[in-house]
């Protein structure tokens, strides 16, 4: 059987992304910590640490090579996906990890905390009361497009994008979303999980 690190190293293969054996590690002391807590905190359904790194860690890693270089607010990160995940893989940039959920924002935290990522902000609050703008926003199972478009549209100026992560539905999404925003859609494959995956690339339109 094949070894989470074994499992983690072929699936970077396959999506084509270079990690360094202390990413890798940091990566596996996630999962870890997730599989740790999650027995106390619930924090996700998944509960073995094999369909985490599938479903978790080579999941959020699908986003990397459409993540821009700038700031980036990870919005209703849960138990820090895919905040913590892109945080390791770029330790030059700066993330913000933001979610109303206080049981998942210590998680985040102490996570931050073991993995040693300063790059790294956690911020409890729901996104209606988040008063910064930030030029590039990250979601993972937040929400419908169109709702989120709205709720985001204080935070995110007017050159910034949103990258929203959707398992299914992304057309009749984008077909209800409001006006004035242009949309790019990519599709993901994540190794080791036969499921649609997509990515919808948002930005104004003026």
């Amino acid at each position: 059987m094949a070894t989470l690190q074994e499992i983690l190293q072929a699936g970077l293969r396959e999506l084509r992304i270079s990690a360094s054996s202390h990413q890798q590690q940091q990566l596996l002391d996630y999962v870890a910590l997730l599989h740790k807590w999650n027995k106390a905190y619930n924090l996700t359904a998944i509960r073995d640490q094999e369909n985490m790194v599938r479903r978790h860690l080579l999941d959020s890693l699908t986003v990397l090579p459409w993540l821009g270089v700038d700031t980036t607010l990870d919005v209703g990160t849960g138990a820090g996906l895919p905040g913590i995940v892109l945080a390791i893989m770029r330790p030059e940039q700066q993330f913000i990890l933001l979610d109303s959920n206080g049981k998942k924002t210590r998680f985040v935290r102490q996570a931050v905390l073991e993995l040693s990522l300063p790059n790294v902000e956690v911020v409890q609050s729901r996104i209606q009361d988040f008063a910064r703008q930030v030029p590039q926003i990250t979601a993972r199972a937040f929400a419908a497009l169109p709702d989120m478009l709205a709720m985001l549209a204080h935070v995110l100026p007017n050159d910034g994008r949103l990258l929203a992560m959707k398992a299914a539905q992304a057309e009749a999404e984008i077909e209800q979303a409001p006006a004035g925003w242009q949309f790019d859609t990519v599709q993901l494959h994540v190794p080791g999980v036969n499921e649609h995956r997509e990515l919808v690339i948002a930005h104004s339109a003026e």
